[in-house]
């Protein structure tokens, strides 16, 4: 399983996924119990890469993600990333590795926090493409 985490600086997980041009993708494919959780890929997307202006029209740096994890997303975001076959869970961790070691054992996430943008995304949301 791959999980992708929205980051403004590498360190915490960010919202507006839509518009985050950097995430930390951790493949837990090979990751027995107990293990340490591996390095997690650095991806920087372009602005044409970003799923906010993404077309949908080829391939995508986050194929194959099955879970996003992010602070806040948009409603859109959310309908348009589930058709590319990913679920996107929302949390107020900041840390990637505590959200994903809560995540995979099967731990409750915190509830997000506050997010004024979440609420703009939503009113933008009801004239969007996705």
């Amino acid at each position: 399983m791959k999980i992708a985490v929205a980051t403004k600086d590498w360190a915490t997980i960010t919202g507006h996924a839509g518009q985050t041009p950097r995430w930390l993708v951790y493949d837990l494919s090979q990751q027995r119990a107990g293990q340490p959780l591996p390095e997690p890929a650095r991806i920087e997307l372009t602005k044409e890469q970003l799923p906010h202006y993404f077309k949908d029209d080829g391939p995508h740096p986050l194929d194959g993600v099955e879970i996003i994890l992010a602070s806040s997303a948009g409603d859109g975001y959310v309908r348009h990333m589930k058709k590319r076959g990913a679920d996107v869970m929302l949390t107020g961790e900041t840390n990637p590795a505590r959200a994903i070691d809560r995540l995979v054992a099967g731990e409750t996430l915190p509830d997000q926090r506050f997010d004024i943008t979440t609420s703009l995304c939503r009113l933008r949301d009801l004239f969007s493409r996705h």
